[in-house]
């Protein structure tokens, strides 16, 4: 397996009165195929994409992780929302993350309460999007279904089977996406990626590795 480095490091943003704390993965030697941006639900943070692997898996797959904790949670707690949450964040937001960092074009992957900053970004930035990971996200339902059919951005729809809730509702809505696959995780609730790692971090690469 080939080696990886991992950082720590802090990004400051117009928009928020304190810096965004994040954990960067990438391969230490060799080329860098692809920037992914990992963002996270209300309950969780940076720290569990380390735990389950998913920093290491993406930098021996070639790719530069970055997962930032979103503002007021993680370490990012002094940081300021730019919206309350379940409202849209502006799409200027992960705009300016992704400048700052160097990301741009970038995966997002997104679950749960991050959906109200990703689907912004992905409607009004697509050019800046590489593809897009939707883990049953939030705010699908402020779309309509002409505006999800004008993303052309490859997605890739990841959701647990036992999430009847935001799974099956943000199902129904991201299909619209004009070019999405579906990956449904057996025997996974919500965060599915944390009830079975291995399943998620092999559709992952899978579906990296078509880009």
């Amino acid at each position: 397996m080939s080696a990886v480095k991992m950082t720590e490091g802090s990004v400051q943003l117009q928009s928020c009165k304190a810096p965004l704390f994040y954990r960067q993965s990438e391969p230490a030697t060799g080329e860098v195929k692809m920037s992914v941006l990992l963002l996270h639900g209300i309950r969780f943070s940076s720290e569990n994409w380390l735990n389950i692997g998913t920093l290491d898996t993406l930098a021996k797959a070639g790719c530069r992780a970055v997962a930032i904790d979103l503002p007021g949670l993680g370490r990012s707690k002094s940081a300021e929302a730019p919206a309350a949450v379940g409202e849209l964040a502006p799409a200027g937001f992960l705009k300016e993350v992704c400048e700052q960092l160097s990301l741009s074009p970038v995966v997002v992957i997104s679950p749960s309460l991050s959906g109200m900053y990703s689907l912004p970004f992905l409607h009004q930035h697509q050019a800046l999007v590489r593809a897009y990971i939707p883990v049953a996200p939030i705010c699908t339902d402020k779309f309509t279904a002409e505006q999800y059919h004008s993303v052309e951005v490859p997605t890739l729809i990841v959701y647990g089977d036992q999430d009847a809730q935001l799974g099956e509702l943000s199902l129904s809505n991201l299909r619209n996406l004009a070019n999405h696959s579906v990956v449904v995780m057996k025997g996974a609730g919500h965060p599915c990626y944390l009830d079975d790692p291995d399943t998620w971090h092999k559709a992952l690469t899978d579906f990296l590795n078509t880009l």
